[in-house]
């Protein structure tokens, strides 16, 4: 969903995240390239050998931050309520994400394959769902995804911001590594960096085993998902998109433009030249703060956009026909949330892929909305 040399990016960063409200996604590779620039190089206090064996080396731990406790959180999902304090001696893995941000998503097979890989060795994960989105906040609404996502480690519902801002993070999705020892030893924004993360749990786990004398084995080879997705940030020239006006970062193409609260009518004359990263409405739709709600029987969305897959946040009720430059998606394009007849039935508060190519380019978008009610928040890229 969106945000990756720091200082004047990060102004711009910080700018962002004052106005979404309180985080910034990753779907750009300056974001991601920052993001990956400030990162501190880990500093090993056990290196595991070629033959196997453990080599322990002295480090100073008070250059380090101990990691706030999980505070205020709202439920659990996968676990009783837990706290890290309850994990000492353990090495955790927390992991800040949202249910409908396809970074997040994106991340979800290496957590998964690491929890399986490592957990008997000492690994424990806890996603931290910190929502961005009013939905978001909903038990059951999370509880579906980590059942869609096959997530089996413990996910904590951050839902008053409470353990985000103890951390001071501003990103999804982010993921702290802490030893045992409860220091914060690692730290990844955004996607990818999965080798390096790997490595550094595998050396946080040989350091535990080391210190505690357990006669283990840490498996050094580095996890290559199945259903993971490869994204080349530089082929994806358009960002993230919000359509609630507290959230937007651009313009509506329109020339009605936002206007907070009220239900606009909204035109795209013929002659009209679509602008590239600009979002287009046509019917009626009601302007909120995080989202559009259609207010019409029928409503329309254009947008000219350059990247391999589209996908959407969307809720309400209501069904979509989805046309790419002129005609309709063929079998080789067509997102996994399109049926057989070439509609998406909106079934819940979710991320709906709907465009899939094989490979990068620029198209033009058009959905066709059929029934009042419908609510988009996000048009999100791959």
């Amino acid at each position: 969903m969106n945000a990756d040399n720091m200082s004047a990016l990060a102004v711009g960063v910080g700018v962002v995240a004052l106005i979404v409200g309180f985080g910034v996604y990753f779907n750009s590779p300056e974001l991601n390239n920052a993001a990956s620039s400030q990162q501190k190089i880990f500093v090993p206090a056990a290196i595991v050998e070629n033959n196997g064996t453990i080599t322990k080396v002295q480090i100073d731990k008070s250059q380090f931050k101990l990691a706030p406790e999980l505070t205020k959180i709202t439920g659990f999902i996968n676990s009783k309520p837990i706290t890290l304090a309850d994990l000492r001696g353990k090495v955790v893995l927390v992991d800040f994400w949202t249910y409908s941000c396809i970074n997040c998503i994106r991340t979800i097979p290496y957590l998964n394959a690491w929890y399986e890989k490592y957990a008997d060795k000492g690994l424990v994960i806890v996603g931290v769902h910190t929502p961005e989105f009013e939905f978001e906040k909903d038990y059951n609404n999370v509880q579906s995804a980590v059942e869609k996502f096959h997530i089996r480690y413990p996910v904590a519902q951050d839902n008053e911001k409470q353990t985000w801002n103890a951390y001071d993070n501003r990103y999804w999705p982010r993921k702290y590594l802490i030893d045992a020892d409860g220091y914060i030893r690692y730290d990844h924004i955004g996607e990818g960096g999965y080798a390096e993360t790997e490595k550094v749990i595998q050396s946080l786990l040989a350091e535990r085993a080391e210190y505690i004398g357990a006669n283990t084995t840490i498996d050094q080879s580095i996890s290559n998902p199945e259903s993971s997705q490869s994204i080349n940030f530089d082929r994806i020239n358009t960002p993230e998109l919000y359509f609630g006006y507290q959230y937007s970062r651009a313009p509506l193409g329109n020339f009605e433009g936002y206007r907070p609260d009220q239900i606009v009518n909204y035109t795209v004359p013929d002659n009209t030249k679509v602008v590239p990263n600009r979002i287009y409405l046509a019917g009626e739709w009601k302007n909120n703060a995080d989202h559009m709600e259609l207010q019409s029987q029928v409503g329309h969305i254009v947008l000219s956009y350059s990247a391999k897959a589209v996908n959407i946040v969307a809720g309400g009720k209501g069904e979509l026909r989805i046309l790419e430059d002129n005609s309709p998606l063929d079998n080789s394009s067509r997102g996994t949330d399109i049926s057989e007849d070439g509609t998406v039935k909106i079934d819940g508060q979710r991320l709906y892929n709907v465009v899939e190519h094989e490979g990068y380019g620029n198209h033009q978008i058009a959905i066709e909305v059929a029934g009042r009610g419908f609510q988009i928040y996000t048009f999100t890229f791959g």
